[in-house]
């Protein structure tokens, strides 16, 4: 076939590489930058059979505006690559909030030799070694699924706006939404849509989906015990992370999905804070809450602020918080950013990025700037003596 890629940005050039291994003739061009080897009025200028896009591309774009042929997405791609090919278990991840954090726990049920494919890197179980580079564009799961494939192993995988269809089981994990496309569609009912072609659904509290598990219908959560009622064996768990929002959620996603698929979900009990997710450290007599992650958002930099206070009680605090450049597409809006600040009332404010000129803070806050999270935890580090620093900065990690 004649096959036409869009965005090579998002896992589009590895897409085509890849087609082009299964014999297809294919054309790949970069929607946001000028430098494709084929441009986009090249592309008008030939013949294709089909045209594969990116969920997230403006439906007004020319080459999908002016060409009339078939369009699949990026997922629907990467499943027609894959076919059968895939390996057992494989579970898919999507959701605004708490990818990561349900994936790892999930990795942590599994037994075995295994691929965790997260925004963190690809890592190897069961000698948890990072083998990749983390990647959760719907490309990035066919390197993941080959791997898992080739050692005999698991997957887990998290996928940005959407599931692939091919694993066993896929997890939604918040509700949360926001528009893509140009403001045209719903990042929230991309991912219903495509979940509706998963083998077995699992969705996280306040998500209704016909045909569709909850996890509140297969768990029961108790304080810092969770419990499977269907399992007398291995049906149970205490974790005192259960006690943050950030972990609550995720961990009764792991515990659900171990319920369906009979897994021992005793050993989340095990399971520790992961980096960038309300993990927390000493330094000295700096107590630090690191939340810097892709899904920072003002709620979970006034949770992690909530969470240093009632360990340290009501000492100064330093607040970093902003969004690295170009390390996410999803934005931290500034009124957000300001939102946030203005309701912990910290005592030094670090923003990081160059999106907040017009940034202001309450009289009892001093603002400071920095380009990077390195750079503001280094400031941090200058002026938390005996204080508490958090950090809520939204970046790849």
């Amino acid at each position: 076939m004649r096959l036409l890629v869009l965005d090579t940005i998002h896992g589009g050039r590895d897409l085509a590489g890849y087609l082009r291994e299964q014999g297809h003739f294919v054309d790949a061009v970069d929607v946001y930058r000028k430098g494709s080897v084929v441009d986009t009025e090249t592309a008008l200028q030939r013949e294709y059979d089909l045209v594969i896009a990116p969920v997230h591309l403006q439906p007004r774009h020319p080459l999908l505006r002016k060409l009339t042929i078939p369009v699949i997405s990026h997922h629907q791609a990467v499943r027609w690559i894959l076919g059968n090919n895939v390996p057992s278990p494989m579970v898919e991840l999507t959701g605004r909030r708490g990818k990561t954090t349900t994936a790892s726990a999930l990795a942590g049920l599994m037994e075995g030799p295994g691929i965790l494919n997260t925004s963190a890197g690809m890592i190897r179980y069961p000698e948890k070694q990072k083998i990749g580079p983390g990647s959760i564009t719907p490309a990035a799961i066919v390197s993941a699924a080959r791997e898992a494939r080739r050692i005999g192993g698991w997957l887990v995988a998290e996928v940005s706006l959407g599931f692939i269809g091919s694993g066993d089981l896929g997890i939604l994990t918040s509700p949360d939404d926001y528009l893509v496309a140009g403001n045209t569609r719903s990042a929230f009912q991309e991912k219903v849509r495509s979940g509706l072609g998963m083998a077995t659904l699992l969705t996280a509290p306040g998500i209704s989906i016909p045909g569709a598990f909850s996890c509140t219908d297969i768990v029961t959560v108790d304080g810092d015990s969770v419990s499977c009622p269907d399992r007398r064996d291995s049906g149970c768990f205490r974790n005192r992370l259960l006690s943050l929002d950030a972990y609550r959620t995720p961990l009764m996603l792991a515990a659900a999905a171990g319920c369906l698929l009979s897994w021992d979900i005793s050993r989340l009990s095990s399971f520790e804070a992961i980096p960038g997710s309300m993990s927390s450290s000493w330094e000295g007599d700096v107590f630090m809450v690191d939340n810097s992650n892709s899904g920072t958002n003002a709620e979970g930099a006034c949770a992690a602020a909530a969470y240093a206070r009632m360990t340290c009680g009501d000492v100064p605090l330093v607040l970093v918080i902003g969004k690295e450049e170009g390390a996410v597409c999803e934005g931290f809006p500034e009124a957000d950013v300001e939102t946030a600040i203005h309701e912990i009332k910290p005592q030094h404010a670090i923003v990081v990025g160059e999106s907040y000129d017009r940034i202001a803070v309450p009289e009892e806050t001093t603002l400071y700037r920095a380009r990077t999270l390195a750079e503001a935890l280094d400031k941090a580090r200058m002026s938390a003596s005996h204080r508490c620093i958090v950090l809520a900065v939204k970046c790849w990690r």
